[in-house]
C-alpha cells in the first residue's frame, strides 16, 4: 500500500470516530428530519458535507458548478457513487442534488466501479460508504 493511500485510510478511520462532532453534519440531521420536496437536495448536501470532512476538501469546491481539479472531481464522483449505491437515490436525483446531469452521475458511477479493482482505492470507497451509512442510520434513528 502506498504512503498516500495509508495516510488517506488512517484519516478516514479517524474521521469515522469524529464525524458526529462536525457542526455541518449536525445541521444536516435537522434538515433531514423534515420531510419535504427538498429532501433529495438536503441528502446530497449532507453527503457533500461528509465528503468535505472526510477528504479535507472545501465544500465550496465540491459544490462548484463546472469543471474542477482532478482531486476535487474524484471526491465528488465518490460522493455521487456512494449516494446512488449506499443511499439508493436514482441517478437523476443524485444529479439534481449534486448540481450535475444524470449522465455525469452515470459516468461517475461507472468510473468509480472500475477503479474499485484497485484494492487501496476500494478500501477508501468502502470506508466512505460505511461512514455515510452510519451517518444516515444515525440520522434515521434520531427522527
Amino acid at each position: 500500500m502506498t504512503a498516500t493511500a495509508t495516510k488517506a485510510l488512517n484519516y478516514l478511520a479517524e474521521a469515522e470516530e469524529r464525524w458526529d462532532s462536525q457542526p455541518q453534519i449536525t445541521t444536516c440531521a435537522r434538515k433531514l428530519s423534515q420531510v419535504n420536496d427538498e429532501r433529495v437536495t438536503d441528502i446530497c448536501d449532507c453527503v457533500l458535507d461528509i465528503l468535505s470532512v472526510l477528504f479535507d476538501v472545501s465544500g465550496r469546491d465540491l459544490r462548484q458548478p463546472g469543471r474542477s481539479s482532478t482531486s476535487v472531481a474524484r471526491v465528488r464522483q465518490i460522493g455521487m457513487y456512494v449516494t446512488h449505491v449506499t443511499l439508493g437515490l436514482s441517478m437523476a436525483e443524485v444529479g439534481r442534488g449534486f448540481g450535475r446531469d444524470r449522465t455525469t452521475v452515470m459516468h461517475a458511477c461507472h468510473l468509480i466501479e472500475d477503479m474499485r479493482d484497485d484494492p487501496e482505492f476500494d478500501q477508501i470507497v468502502r470506508m466512505t460508504e460505511r461512514i455515510t451509512a452510519i451517518a444516515f442510520r444515525h440520522l434515521g434513528a434520531a427522527q
